[in-house]
């Protein structure tokens, strides 16, 4: 399923505002087939590249597909910390993204769960949708956090709670509080926790392309189309890097699509020509 699926409505894509994501994903695979585009509802599990340098990639049913050039647009999950309530309340009033859900939770009470000292920056931008923001540290240590994140915290309003969370409170099927492991209760309506990014990089890396490291995990490197090290293999969406929205991660699939379909085209003609017999050249 796609990585927003636990999200009741997705925003930041032009026309498709507020739609839920499996109706965009059934609109989107409606739309591809009427361009004869064979969908095959089966995952691939391994992929090898042969001497001629084209793909094959088995199918967990069995089956084997060829290509000549291979796309991985296989996301990425998000893993969260381990926090008692927290996975079951996220996409609902457990966030990640301002930009994806900042407008429609304004004016609540936020929280924001701290996982890295990024998290500070994640504070600094949901106070812009909400003046009752709150950043609990839960493992972060205070000494974690400099004097200039300090003052930004300060003059944006955003108050620092020290102290591990434990879990979250709920009444009526909603998000009421956040819970330390003192024992204490921050009422909260709305929660941000920026999870770890784990991206669907299993054929990536058995077809040898190379990763860097980003400050969100190791991605493929990729030129300005998306192609890897490896000639012929794609990186696409969230398996390409931390494209984050729904509309970042489709215009980088409608670029490697271009540069693909012009790859193939001039590789196809550069074949016919290699194939004609030599012309002789006439006496003048």
């Amino acid at each position: 399923e796609p990585r927003n699926a636990p999200a009741a409505h997705m925003q930041g894509y032009l026309s498709r505002d507020g739609m839920p994501p499996a109706e965009f994903l059934a609109a989107g695979r409606e739309e591809i087939a009427r361009y004869g585009v064979g969908l095959v509802r089966d995952r691939a599990v391994r992929a090898v590249r042969d001497t001629a340098g084209e793909f094959d990639v088995t199918l967990a049913g069995g089956r084997t597909v060829h290509a000549r050039h291979l796309v991985v647009a296989t996301g990425l999950k998000d893993e969260l910390p381990d926090v008692p309530g927290l996975a079951e309340r996220f996409g609902d009033d457990v966030l990640h993204c301002p930009y994806c859900h900042g407008w429609e939770v304004r004016d609540r009470a936020f929280g924001v769960l701290a996982t890295t000292p990024l998290s500070v920056h994640q504070a600094l931008m949901v106070s812009q949708w909400s003046g009752d923001v709150t950043l609990f540290l839960h493992r972060l240590g205070e000494d974690e956090l400099s004097d200039t994140d300090l003052r930004r915290l300060a003059a944006a309003g955003v108050r620092v709670v020290p102290g591990e969370v434990a879990g979250l409170v709920t009444e009526a099927g909603r998000l009421s509080g956040v819970r330390l492991a003192d024992g204490s209760v921050h009422a909260r309506e709305v929660l941000f926790v920026a999870p770890r990014a784990v991206p669907g990089d299993d054929l990536l890396r058995q077809l040898g392309a190379e990763l860097g490291d980003t400050p969100f995990g190791a991605y493929p490197v990729i030129d300005q189309r998306g192609l890897t090290t490896v000639p012929g293999l794609w990186a696409a969406g969230n398996a390409s890097g931390f494209a984050e929205q729904v509309v970042n991660a489709a215009s980088r699939g409608y670029r490697a699509g271009a540069a693909i379909n012009a790859d193939l085209l001039f590789a196809d003609l550069d074949a016919a020509l290699a194939a004609q017999p030599e012309r002789e050249s006439e006496p003048a």
